[in-house]
């Protein structure tokens, strides 16, 4: 494990895609270390209504990689958002679009994909915003409990969404019960070229606070 202080664990902790290491494999016990200290992230009623689907099989990854592919292109085609002169997103906007075709490029690559579930279906039952808030509440914590024991470890993750409009096709090629389970992303799990992540520059804390009011 990397000899990191919570401050620098937390403020490290990357979305990484060019430097995911694509040769070397990622051993089992070592993802299954990760998902025991997830476990002890909070969840709703502590229901632990939670479960990871781990995906090392060749072809299924090319096939998750594929679905992915087929809505990142449409995405990126989009306009992309536009930010003030100075903002910090701005300057780093060309680095991460080349660094998200880079993983789409080459998501089948990937040692190892996860793809975090939890139980019931939101989309169904027109759920109030409170209930969304609920079930997401109690799965969030744990992938981004199980992303920084991955930085821990060595790993590289990163959160990407853009498979889940043909969520249905990735639950048959897993066997996954659709009408049971909702899946929140798909993530490449995989160890890191070098361990030197630095904090990366955000707008300032000042422009996202309030107190008492809007």
């Amino acid at each position: 494990m990397l000899d990191l202080s919570a401050e620098e664990l937390l403020t490290t902790t990357r979305a990484v895609r060019k430097r995911l290491d694509l040769e070397r494999p990622v051993e089992r016990e070592v993802i299954e270390r990760c998902v025991v200290l997830a476990q002890q992230a909070p969840t709703g009623s502590n229901r632990q209504p939670w479960q990871f689907i781990f995906v090392d099989e060749p072809d299924k990854k090319k096939a998750l990689a594929d679905l992915y592919a087929r809505h990142f292109d449409l995405y990126a085609s989009m306009p992309p958002p536009e930010y003030g002169e100075g903002d910090a997103r701005t300057a780093r906007h060309e680095f991460v679009r080349e660094s998200a075709f880079y993983l789409r490029d080459h998501f089948h690559e990937v040692p190892v994909l996860l793809i975090p579930v939890i139980e019931g279906r939101l989309d169904e039952h027109n759920s109030p915003v409170w209930m969304q808030a609920s079930v997401w509440g109690s799965l969030l914590p744990a992938v981004w409990s199980f992303m920084l024991a991955a930085r821990l470890h060595g790993l590289g993750t990163a959160w990407t969404t853009l498979h889940l409009p043909s969520d249905k096709e990735a639950a048959e090629l897993l066997g996954l019960p659709h009408e049971r389970y909702m899946q929140a992303g798909l993530m490449p799990v995989a160890y890191t070229k070098g361990i030197d992540f630095k904090p990366a520059s955000r707008i300032p804390a000042s422009d996202l606070i309030h107190w008492n009011s809007w």
